[in-house]
């Protein structure tokens, strides 16, 4: 299933930035790109670099608790946060969002995933990679669908492997649809390709 196309909304600054996806699908890259481009960004930094990602993770603690508790999010217009797919359900309606939604080629996820797990000793649930693909398939259509349907959301689509192979372009998408806001050459310039550690075919 293919994602919809970017609506448009009020504009970024009006509007709360988001990126999102599954884990392991590039969503600490684009939070680096965003950030060398010139837009404020919102993380708290307890989550340190690590050997999995050695130029941090961008993330917020409190995103995870916006079930409970979604208030903090009117304060924070302009600025990008990081927020896995799952969160996006919670986000309040009466706000407007500009969502970054990070796809990887599937095997990918799944090896970068099994090998963090297997950086913090946490035991592989033994579930076979085709099993995993095809749930994680199911869940990306599903929540594609969800998307198309709400009209508080404006989404791009951005393929991590293109990030990759082509960065300026997909960083002029990114800006495009940020308003054109953006230093482009900064952001491609934080783009590591000797971070693409696991590659796989789609």
């Amino acid at each position: 299933m293919q994602p919809m196309q970017p609506l448009r909304l009020p504009k970024w600054p009006d509007s709360l930035v988001l990126v999102s996806g599954l884990p392991r699908s590039g969503t600490s890259m684009m939070m680096r790109m965003l950030d060398a481009g010139g837009m404020p960004i919102y993380t708290d930094n307890i989550r340190k670099a690590n050997e999995d990602n050695p130029n941090g993770y961008y993330e917020l603690e409190k995103i995870k608790q916006l079930e409970q508790d979604a208030t903090w999010l009117r304060n924070e217009k302009g600025k990008a946060i990081k927020a896995i797919s799952a969160l996006l359900p919670a986000l309040p309606k009466d706000l407007y969002y500009h969502v970054i939604f990070m796809r990887r080629h599937m095997p990918e996820i799944l090896a970068s995933q099994q090998k963090m797990l297997k950086r913090r000793g946490v035991a592989d649930d033994q579930i076979p990679d085709a099993l995993m693909a095809a749930k994680y398939e199911a869940y990306l259509a599903a929540t594609y669908k969800w998307i198309a349907k709400q009209s508080h959301l404006n989404v791009l689509y951005v393929h991590y492997n293109e990030v990759l192979a082509d960065p300026w372009n997909q960083a002029q998408r990114v800006n495009d649809f940020l308003d054109n806001r953006l230093k482009v050459e900064n952001m491609v310039r934080v783009v590591d390709p000797d971070l693409y550690r696991q590659r796989k075919q789609a």
